[in-house]
């Protein structure tokens, strides 16, 4: 036999029922006010979403195969101060904490801090990896031995002038984007490719351009970033700077008779150069 199930009315004190309007009119003046600036009021405590906007570029993660490779590109090692512009959800940060680095990443979104920092938390790393709620613009970049970054090829560009300032060495690593005319030291290209698959280093160069001069040798040294050109002029004869290449202080170039080395220290460059099979040190000042 079919049951017809009827409920009965339902008697709700007026009191409980009091209480439940409140409680409901309060959580949507919260959610209201949350909404007008401009997240939800829980968004820290959520997972971020692909592709959600923000202030420079949309949050698009890089594949952890590619963060490994850009760090192993940039030699990273408990040794390094790493700053990651655009961190993100703190991977980046993260893995460079893991090989022992002291890692920063600076963030404008605020619940991506948040999350980087719980992550942090959760894996031990909280000691090394710190987040910071900035613009990458307005960022002390000095401390740094790594840069990591993952932004868009404008902001590459106009980050390059505050990039060239850094410590010479100092060592650049960008996933996919590259910075213009200053050519990329190092390209890794991943096959397969995890959707995105370029890691490009640049070693900051010192700044060499000028007149130089030893005791019997003037060096006329043209610069266009790590690229070096220009003259060497000894007994009055001009030769050709050839191959001249500068990686961070290391600069490296020949000329038809000879093959000069030397680390630039300020305002001296001392080295050795190799000519007819013989070894002399030289050492030039500007």
């Amino acid at each position: 036999m079919e049951r017809n199930h009827v409920l009965a009315p339902l008697r709700v004190p007026i009191v409980d029922l009091f209480l439940v309007v409140v409680a409901v009119v309060s959580i949507s003046a919260l959610l209201l006010f949350a909404s007008s600036h401009g997240r939800t009021l829980f968004a820290s405590q959520d997972e971020p979403t692909f592709g959600q906007d923000g202030k420079d570029v949309e949050w698009v993660p890089s594949p952890s195969v590619l963060v490994e490779t850009m760090l192993t590109l940039a030699e990273v090692d408990a040794d390094d101060q790493v700053i990651d512009l655009g961190s993100g959800d703190g991977r980046t940060v993260l893995a460079a904490a893991e090989r022992g680095a002291t890692a920063v990443g600076v963030e404008y979104d605020s619940g991506l801090v948040q999350v980087s920092r719980r992550q942090a938390e959760e894996r031990g790393l909280s000691g090394r990896a710190t987040f910071v709620e900035a613009d990458l613009f307005d960022v002390d970049l000095t401390s740094a031995t790594v840069v990591t970054m993952f932004l868009l090829p404008d902001l590459n560009l106009k980050l390059r002038p505050s990039l060239l300032s850094l410590t010479p060495g100092t060592r650049i690593v960008s996933n996919t984007w590259d910075m213009g005319d200053w050519i990329a030291d190092e390209t890794v290209q991943l096959d397969p490719c995890p959707g995105f698959c370029t890691a490009l280093l640049w070693i900051v160069p010192a700044q060499i351009e000028g007149d130089w001069t030893d005791s019997e040798t003037a060096f006329t040294l043209r610069q266009e970033f790590q690229e070096i050109s220009g003259t060497v002029t000894r007994n009055g004869q001009e030769l050709a700077i050839l191959d001249g290449r500068l990686s961070g202080r290391l600069l490296e170039f020949r000329t038809e008779r000879s093959r000069y080395q030397g680390q630039v220290s300020g305002n001296t460059i001392r080295g050795t150069v190799i000519t007819d099979d013989q070894t002399y040190n030289w050492i030039a000042t500007q």
